[in-house]
């Protein structure tokens, strides 16, 4: 939003600092991004006096002027504009000037005669778009006044940011009310002279949709002359970056900048019958807008009809078949309101987003509407000659509701951490537009148009804004609830933390990615189709569908490093997998997952470490340390069946509960995501991890020592080493503590291999004896022999 600073004092006698006013509107929540002049270029044109002028004597068209510009001087200008005359004000740039359209003036001889100067047309100035002949000044101007400063042209306007929730401040009425609002100064609205005259405006329907147009209401203005707009109203919207057009048409940019409140003018006798409606548009059908483009509609975008055709695009843009032109003697201006939804969705299905559209889109004041549509009815009767009918056509079948919210001042002082005294609380928001009602709570009125105050906290954030937030300092809330109050609260959450603190002291670091994936990516991996939650307005074709697996977004992970040449990874990722789900009231399930990931180098290649990569027992080690750090117990595994990414599959137990899986990622799809090697993956449910938890029990620490007993075991290539494992527990040998693998030897060629176990023996209350350990563990032994394929070494 463009802020012209002498448009601003019309409503607000601000006469400060422009610094100032910019860094106060900035800390309002109204950001300043830029104080510019934007009639720069001109501030070397100066006003002459031509003194003389005689025709050039080798050029029957050019004319050799002489002219005082206030410096003393008196300079010689060859000029070839056919209305240059002796006597005349006009505006000058001397040597060194750069035009507005980068000309640059130097001294020069046209045709033999010194010229050290240029007399400029409007064209030439960017003022407009004469340029037939120079532009002649009034005869009151001092030669030597800066052009900028004789025309009153406006030299500093602000660029203001304004944030969507703010459509209010989208005009210098808005703005003017928060200026008044800082300082504590009057706000002066300026008031529709308007003066009816001539045969009443009657007999005219209007017929809105009230669920795409709340209100609509036109005025008629008669015996209009087109022409181009006086100096005062064109040089303003040049000001503020709109372009003048003619006298009908910059009355309504200049009253939407104005009030906020977009309007449009139709050529009266142009539109047919006498009624104007505003309905959804046939699917399929063509409207030829203002910019000559032939716009192919939806059913879902909002048209302007006469009795017989559409006439504009609402709230977007008008048609060209309606259109104001030098012709125009009658014109029909529209005020209205439409839904904000669907001018949005039309201004950006059709890429034609217009200072109109950018407006309705946010919302305008219903209440205002009408203020506005006199006002801009006013200023074109006065600028056109034309005469405004007495009457307004209007219909509103939805009447605007103003919203009631209570507000405490207790409450804003208690929220932003300040004393807020009632008082202040009272007359910031009785400046911003409220009705303030006393009562406990306050009863507060929201103006009509400040659409984005909801709730109370929407009236504490604006006495905030008023009092000052760089005035707030930054103070730390006292935290009263304890951690373990906090997982009580969420255990969930506790417990995925839980996981995540696990896996940033393995070593693992933690990756985030995009719960949305390609259907390629799926496919790659050999997802099944069913249960994939589809995305209806996906971002691209590389984010169309949910996850089903956390695989796809750890693999696009370990490609991304790969391409960084990040060769050694250990990652882990938890997050949600996606399926479809009837029973669901979403209709999706969600389901929380850990992922782990190792690829390359187990330690970092350089001396002293091994040269060694990472392997089965690696993913198969932090899985069981994860699951005895949750509490879970002892993890055990087994071998799966075919897998869509995992080759093999190896599914991980706990107790009778399958929990996830282990294994190796296909060597072509590794190949695919540019793996340099064996890629190994670990998916584990953790919603079934954590119903599974244990209560953990503390005992003391053993007084007694451990007796260790290795044994080896010539067992066939084709038996588990867990089966030993599992037969051993089988027994229940009190005594025994501990029991697991230790080493593996398996001779070349030979069908069997030897397995080395260690067990480990205690007494909680007595030290053991040789006897009765070796006595056990024979016993063991000869139990193994019984019930497994094996024999003693």
């Amino acid at each position: 939003m463009l802020l012209s600073l002498n448009w601003l004092r019309e409503f607000v006698p601000y006469e400060g600092d422009v610094k100032a006013l910019s860094d106060r509107l900035t800390m309002l929540g109204l950001e300043v991004e830029e104080v510019a002049n934007p009639f720069a270029a001109l501030e070397k044109i100066v006003v002459g006096h031509v003194l003389e002028r005689a025709v050039h004597p080798s050029s029957d068209h050019l004319s050799v002027c002489k002219v005082d510009i206030g410096t003393g001087e008196i300079l010689d200008i060859v000029c070839g504009a056919p209305n240059v005359a002796a006597g005349q004000k006009v505006p000058v740039a001397p040597v060194g000037t750069i035009m507005p359209g980068g000309l640059v003036i130097k001294k020069a001889k046209l045709r033999g005669e010194p010229s050290c100067g240029m007399i400029c047309s409007e064209r030439e100035l960017a003022l407009g778009e004469g340029h037939e002949g120079i532009m002649v000044l009034d005869q009151a101007f001092v030669p030597g006044t800066p052009i900028c400063d004789a025309l009153g042209l406006d030299q500093v306007v602000l660029d203001v940011s304004i944030t969507p929730n703010r459509a209010d401040c989208l005009s210098v009425l808005g703005l003017a009310r928060e200026v008044a609002a800082a300082f504590g100064l009057p706000l002066t609205i300026p008031q529709a002279e308007l003066a009816e005259s001539g045969v009443p405006f009657a007999g005219f329907a209007i017929e809105p949709d009230a669920d795409l147009c709340p209100l609509y209401q036109a005025r008629l203005i008669r015996d209009v002359t087109i022409a181009p707009s006086p100096d005062w109203l064109r040089y303003r919207l040049l000001a503020v970056g709109l372009r003048p057009i003619n006298n009908i048409v910059d009355v309504t940019n200049y009253v939407m900048m104005e009030c906020g409140q977009p309007l449009h003018a139709f050529d009266r006798d142009m539109l047919r019958g006498n009624r104007i409606r505003v309905e959804r548009a046939e699917e399929g059908m063509t409207l030829t807008t203002l910019d000559g483009q032939d716009r192919v509609l939806t059913a879902k975008d909002v048209l302007i009809w006469d009795d017989e055709q559409p006439v504009a695009l609402a709230g977007v843009m008008g048609g060209a078949n309606s259109e104001i032109g030098a012709a125009s003697a009658t014109v029909l201006l529209e005020s209205a309101v439409f839904d904000p939804a669907s001018i949005r969705k039309t201004a950006r299905r059709l890429g034609l987003s217009s200072d109109a559209s950018y407006r309705f889109e946010r919302g305008v004041d219903q209440i205002g509407n009408t203020d506005a549509m006199n006002r801009a009815a006013s200023l074109m009767a006065a600028v056109s000659g034309g005469a405004v009918a007495p009457g307004v056509a209007k219909a509103e079948p939805r009447p605007f509701t103003a919203r009631i919210i209570p507000f405490t001042p207790a409450k804003a002082t208690r929220l932003l951490g300040v004393e807020m005294p009632p008082e202040f609380c009272r007359e910031t928001l009785t400046r911003l537009g409220c009705i303030v009602a006393p009562g406990e709570p306050w009863q507060v009125t929201a103006p009509s148009f400040r659409l984005d105050l909801e709730r109370e906290v929407d009236l504490i954030e604006e006495v905030a804004r008023v009092y000052g937030m760089d005035r707030i300092e930054a103070v730390l809330p006292t935290v009263t609830k304890s951690l373990a109050d906090l997982d009580k609260a969420d255990p969930t959450f506790a417990f995925l933390s839980q996981v995540k603190d696990w896996g940033r002291g393995a070593g693992l670091a933690e990756v985030v990615n995009y719960s949305f994936v390609g259907t390629a990516d799926l496919d790659r991996c050999g997802l099944p189709l069913e249960g994939r939650v589809n995305i209806f307005n996906p971002l691209s074709e590389e984010m169309n569908v949910l996850r089903t697996e956390l695989a796809p977004g750890m693999l696009g992970s370990l490609r991304q490093n790969m391409s960084q040449d990040n060769t050694r990874i250990r990652i882990f990722e938890v997050a949600h997998s996606f399926v479809q789900d009837p029973d669901s009231d979403t209709l999706t399930r969600e389901n929380n997952r850990l992922g782990i990931l190792l690829h390359g180098s187990r330690f970092p290649a350089r001396y002293p470490y091994p040269e060694g990569r990472f392997g089965y027992a690696d993913i198969k080690g932090l899985v069981e340390h994860l699951l005895l750090t949750l509490g879970v117990g002892a993890a055990s595994f087994e071998r799966g069946g075919e897998h869509a990414y995992l080759a093999p599959e190896i599914l991980v137990r706990a107790g009778e509960m399958v929990v996830g899986r282990v294994g190796m990622i296909r060597e072509d799809l590794a190949d695919a995501y540019q793996a340099r090697g064996e890629v190994w993956y670990a998916d584990l449910d953790l919603d079934l991890l954590m119903d599974l938890r244990l209560h953990v029990a503390f005992k003391a620490i053993p007084k007694f020592p451990v007796v260790r007993r290795d044994m080896t075991l010539v067992a066939p290539e084709s038996l588990a080493i867990g089966a030993v494992v599992d037969t051993v527990k089988e027994m229940q040998e009190p005594l025994l503590t501990d029991v697991f693998l230790v080493d593996v030897y398996a001779p070349e060629g030979s069908a069997e291999r030897n397995l080395t176990y260690r067990f480990v023996y205690r007494h909680a209350e007595r030290t053991l004896k040789d006897k009765e350990v070796e006595k056990i563990n024979l016993r063991i032994g000869q139990h193994l022999v019984e019930r497994l394929s094996v024999r003693f070494s």
